[in-house]
């Protein structure tokens, strides 16, 4: 255990003090990984790449790490390049204003940095979900791919008036 530190000494001097001894006595040689880079310090933040390292171990999205302003952003650039994915029409208006909710609920009550979210245009966006519709369907008569089967009818394992 070390000594306490005395006090006419300030915490910084005391510190350097004891890993001046430290360095003295030798116990700072033959360390693991002496000579070798510290990991991860490519980008010269610690910091960051700790909390990536972090996030990646939990299992937790990046972007969960974003202020909701920037995250919302994200999923407005994600809608847009992925518009042509939905199947219908009012599947594509009702995730355009699903995030257009969202957008109004931040601006309301604003939390995190004070960065403007635009609104999306909702016609815009249809009118390019239907430009990618309308090259699909020569697409998909050229191949039409696997098709699924049928899904069975569920089993039942009692059947009412049979004996048990």
């Amino acid at each position: 255990m070390t000594e306490r530190k005395p006090a006419d000494l300030s915490f910084a001097s005391w510190i350097d003090q004891q890993i001046a001894e430290a360095q003295a006595r030798g116990a700072f040689e033959d360390l693991p990984g002496a000579g070798k880079p510290l990991p991860n310090r490519a980008d010269g933040d610690a910091g960051q790449a700790w909390l990536r390292d972090y996030l990646k171990r939990e299992g937790i999205p990046a972007e969960d790490a974003l202020p909701t302003p920037l995250r919302l952003r994200k999923a407005a650039e994600r809608l847009a390049a992925g518009i042509g994915e939905f199947r219908s029409e009012s599947a594509a208006r009702a995730a355009i204003a699903d995030l257009n909710q969202q957008i109004v609920r931040w601006r309301r009550f604003p939390d995190g940095p004070p960065i403007f979210v635009a609104l999306l245009d909702a016609d815009d966006l249809i009118a390019r979900w239907q430009a990618a519709r309308a090259d699909r369907p020569r697409a998909r008569t050229a191949n039409p791919g696997p098709q699924r089967p049928a899904p069975r009818p569920a089993r039942r394992w009692w059947r009412p008036g049979r004996p048990r």
